[in-house]
């Protein structure tokens, strides 16, 4: 490749998804930066930028992705270079948003289509940040991700480090994503400059307790004792009970028939095996 604005994907933020996002990228042959703030571990391939020095590779980027989290004092990828991005020469941008925006549907589903619903000062946040980056009027893709889980992140590692809480809500489900179905799913829109709102969450939302089970199952452990939710709330942070306050299950059919893809973990019973394997096989080598 000998021009560097052919599929150049910035990447503002280094974190679990997008550091899968950006390997996924230099596999298909994309030209990859990422901003950093402080020490940051490189990818393979990814050329790491300070994030206060953007500016140069914003003017040079052909598409651009956003996995910045808001704070209480908004979104900093557009408190810094909202200028910047307004003028970029970029054809796409991309937005790592969440599924938590729909806020409480009492237990119903809810789709690409159905209106943002925060309930928390968290979620709100991240809606007044999709209305930002929509502000810029450029070509947008808002993908809203449920629960990440991935390898060094999941119940498989919490119950292996004694952290694992068994809690009992009855009814109460919660969607998933795994971190390369992310990663898949983006490259896709990627590569078709897909605009929308699309939904990252797995097509079985779980109750955590079968989450629990299944993963106590796989490593031939016995899961340990249920509490009742009522009971174990009361030790539960802030943004733990902000998450248990809401019930809803998160369709993502249209996203899939859009971007052409199906899940590689489409439960997250897939996904739990997946990673149990991948652990097994590099304690081996």
């Amino acid at each position: 490749m000998t021009d560097e604005r052919v599929n150049h994907l910035l990447i503002f933020g280094l974190g679990y998804a997008g550091r899968a996002i950006a390997k996924a990228a230099v596999e298909a042959g994309w030209h990859v930066s990422a901003t950093t703030r402080g020490e940051t571990r490189a990818e393979p391939g990814v050329t790491l930028v300070p994030f206060a020095k953007a500016g140069p590779v914003i003017a040079a980027a052909t598409h651009i992705l956003s996995s910045a989290a808001p704070d209480e004092t908004g979104d900093p990828v557009l408190a810094r270079y909202h200028a910047a991005l307004k003028s970029a020469p970029a054809q796409w941008l991309g937005y790592l948003s969440t599924t938590g925006v729909y806020g409480d549907a009492q237990g119903n589903w809810v789709d690409e289509d159905s209106k943002p619903n925060p309930g928390s000062a968290r979620t709100k946040r991240r809606v007044a940040a999709e209305h930002g980056w929509a502000a810029l009027e450029k070509p947008l893709a808002i993908f809203r991700l449920a629960g990440i889980y991935g390898p060094g992140r999941s119940m498989l590692d919490d119950l292996q480090a004694g952290q694992g809480r068994h809690v009992l809500k009855p009814g109460h489900l919660f969607g998933r994503i795994h971190r390369e179905d992310i990663a898949q799913a983006v490259l896709a829109a990627l590569g078709q400059n897909a605009t929308g709102i699309f939904n990252f969450s797995d097509d079985e939302p779980a109750t955590p307790s079968d989450v629990v089970c299944e993963a106590a199952r796989l490593l031939g452990i016995v899961p340990p004792p249920p509490v009742p939710y009522e009971q174990i709330s009361k030790t539960m942070s802030p943004m733990a009970l902000s998450f248990w306050s809401e019930n809803r299950k998160v369709a993502a059919e249209k996203t899939k028939s859009h971007l052409g893809i199906a899940w590689r973990y489409p439960t997250y019973r897939e996904g739990l095996a997946a990673i149990l394997a991948e652990e097994r096989a590099s304690d081996m080598t």
